[in-house]
């Protein structure tokens, strides 16, 4: 599939001071948006046993996952994107393998009981609790019984970790990612899917590195991230943003992790 450019990039027209954090690195070159990096990606999609599967991915964005989806040989895939730009990138990276759908994740328009498993990456950090609610609520509703929701997200952590600094944290992503970022502790996101209905079978942690020099290099290749230090480099205002992000992400790298969690409709509905 083509590479994308920046004028094919979601909210491209934007100034890269005001950019979410996620596109602004995607427009420097960076193809590997999940706190936990393409390793955690690979383990939750494995865990998440796809094969011979109907498979809907919330919010794919650039369609990185997608293409590693459906590498696993599912039964089927859709896709479920909010933003038109974001579409037709994974429609590049989809061909006629599988179609993508131009809906926000807590309306999808999908057929109840209609898929095996539903992915989601990077996504539910970044709503607010009656966002989360919401799009768990769909999950849930698109799901066979016995189906599979898996999200790789970010996590807040121990559990016992204060309000206070709970907030701290999350205004300081805010401030830095330009997105209302809310991470979880662990106890947190189990209490929000098992309320949705869900039962938890997997919980995953990885190390939240996602501008680190190693993690990078794992990530995109050392070409490729030799293309975004030369990007970011003849870029003063991306350049100004991303070291803040690292700033904040370093700062807090104790109480900070990516995290997968795997959960389970119920074979009879509760």
């Amino acid at each position: 599939m083509p590479e994308p450019t920046s004028s094919s990039l979601p909210l491209s027209g934007r100034k890269d001071e005001d950019l979410p954090g996620h596109w602004l690195l995607a427009r420097m070159g960076k193809r590997v948006l999940r706190p936990g990096g393409q390793e955690l990606t690979e383990k939750l999609l494995a865990d998440a046993n796809l094969a011979g599967a109907d498979v809907v991915e919330l919010a794919p964005g650039l369609g990185k996952t997608a293409t590693d989806i459906l590498a696993l040989s599912p039964r089927s895939y859709v896709g479920v994107e909010a933003d038109a730009q974001a579409v037709a990138l994974t429609e590049q990276a989809v061909g006629d393998r599988g179609s993508v759908v131009h809906a926000d994740a807590d309306a999808t328009g999908l057929d109840s009981a209609s898929a095996d498993a539903v992915i989601g990456e990077a996504m539910l950090t970044m709503q607010s609790e009656r966002g989360k609610g919401a799009i768990l609520d769909e999950a849930f509703r698109v799901l066979r019984p016995g189906g599979r929701y898996a999200v790789h997200e970010l996590s807040l952590h121990p559990d016992t970790l204060p309000d206070e600094a709970k907030t701290e944290i999350r205004q300081a992503l805010a401030r830095s990612i330009k997105v209302n970022a809310r991470p979880l502790t662990e106890a947190e996101w189990r209490e929000l899917f098992e309320t949705a209905g869900f039962e938890v079978e997997q919980v995953r942690f990885a190390p939240m590195a996602l501008l680190e020099p190693r993690r990078m290099i794992a990530d995109e290749g050392l070409l490729g991230v030799l293309k975004i230090v030369f990007n970011v480099a003849r870029n003063p205002a991306a350049r100004k943003r991303i070291l803040a992000m690292r700033s904040v992400f370093t700062k807090y790298s104790d109480e900070m992790s990516a995290i997968e969690v795997i959960v389970r409709k119920p074979d009879v509905a509760a």
